[in-house]
């Protein structure tokens, strides 16, 4: 089984509010099917939300603690962000199923519930029946409810670790704007330093994301997400989606430049 996240910003026009990168989306699409044309896989795609879902959890504050006077608002606020969400789910199971590839979505606010921005229940006996019946689920990073906070957003990232912990992949695999990790941003550093491997916020100079600082949490929120995955023995990969056959490369288990994140040497 295989995990394969694509970051939002791939997707997505990060200068235009809602709106799909297409000629990204289409290519990506192209490569997971060409991949899946050589070899059966069982492959399981979680998707930023973009430009899609940021703005609205955004401009409503989800996941922040808000009086009971705010709810009927912070109701729409979680509404609108779903609605978005869903919307780019929809534009890229649409490219992945004129593909000819089996996609079918699968909404984290339709099963899960979180704790403090964390998740506490999401029951991935659906996804394993998929799985077993050769479809590709695709699920996204979304708002749900939350025992404490009553709502807030579960991004892609913490998906791939909820996914990964409970499912137990052979490969996860994380597409973002950037060749993996380095020591500090390479968008805005000339001098900063590749990681082949990584297993420590430690080792990073500054606390900065990739292209952009979103409500998810940018490269950082990635990386500790992975770093708890590496504690249970599960590697992952950090590689640029935007390069051309990166991910037919990666979904074939040959050599892509990325960042390895594990706990050993």
């Amino acid at each position: 089984m295989i995990i394969l996240k694509i970051g939002g910003s791939i997707l997505t026009n990060k200068d235009a509010v809602s709106e799909v990168d297409t000629k990204s989306l289409k290519r990506i699409a192209s490569e997971v099917k060409s991949s899946l044309d050589n070899s059966f896989k069982e492959l399981i795609i979680v998707h930023g939300a973009g430009s899609f879902g940021h703005p609205p959890a955004k401009k409503y504050k989800i996941g922040e603690k808000f009086d009971e006077s705010e709810y009927p608002q912070k109701r729409i606020g979680f509404c609108e962000t779903q609605n978005a969400v869903k919307k780019l789910n929809m534009y890229i199971c649409e490219a992945f199923i004129e593909e000819g590839l089996p996609a079918v979505a699968i909404p984290a606010s339709s099963f899960m519930r979180a704790t403090n921005k964390r998740i506490t229940d999401g029951n991935l006996d659906s996804f394993k029946r998929y799985l077993e019946k050769g479809f590709i689920p695709v699920i996204y990073g979304d708002v749900v409810l939350d025992d404490e906070l009553e709502i807030c957003v579960i991004s892609g990232d913490q998906l791939i670790q909820y996914l990964a912990k409970n499912l137990n992949p052979d490969m996860v695999v994380l597409g973002t704007d950037v060749d993996g990790v380095y020591n500090k941003n390479p968008k805005t550093h000339d001098d900063a330093i590749f990681f082949d491997k990584f297993s420590s916020l430690d080792d990073l100079d500054t606390l900065e994301g990739t292209t952009n600082v979103d409500v998810t949490g940018g490269m950082v929120g990635k990386i500790k997400e992975l770093l708890y995955l590496a504690d249970l023995g599960i590697e992952s990969k950090i590689i640029n989606a935007e390069v051309e056959d990166n991910v037919f490369k990666v979904l074939e288990n040959e050599k892509v430049k990325g960042t390895v994140i594990s706990r050993g040497n």
